[in-house]
């Protein structure tokens, strides 16, 4: 018994020294500690009561990771996919969105004008340049051909 309460201190030092840094995700403190070779079940219980005294927060993590991709210039699509890559879904990110631009299409107007200067007319080739790379950013179809229009 004091050996597992042994490792339960030492799990809860490294998940406590490792969200002092930055905002974690479960899945990423769970997969940093795997590796050094910590128990999931023993690892879980512990992230189990650090969420429950405020120390880690999934909503937290995914709001402070959509905040730091948007004002990179990442679109709705790729900010979704990576925070599932991180163990988070359905997190909301309009209520970020309308705190550091108007809107998506907003955000991919500066993101495209930073890149491109406004030319005029550019052959067929050019546009399907420009659009794949607003798409890689992370911007729907459906916003790219909206905006490009």
């Amino acid at each position: 018994m004091p050996v597992e309460i042994e490792f339960a201190k030492e799990i809860r030092e490294i998940c406590i020294r490792l969200l002092t840094r930055r905002e974690h995700s479960q899945r990423e403190l769970l997969d940093k500690l795997a590796i050094k070779g910590y128990d999931h079940a023993a690892v879980q219980a512990v992230l189990d009561k650090l969420v429950s005294e405020g120390w880690q927060s999934d909503d937290r993590f995914a709001e402070s990771y959509a905040r730091y991709r948007i004002k990179k210039g990442f679109g709705p699509v790729k900010i979704t996919y990576e925070l599932g890559l991180r163990g988070v879904s359905g997190f909301d990110l309009e209520p970020v969105i309308l705190d550091l631009a108007e809107s998506w299409s907003d955000l991919m107007e500066q993101v495209y004008r930073k890149k491109y200067a406004d030319e005029g007319r550019l052959p067929q080739k050019e546009w399907l340049k420009r659009r794949r790379f607003l798409q890689q950013r992370g911007f729907s179809s459906e916003m790219v051909n909206k905006f490009l229009k």
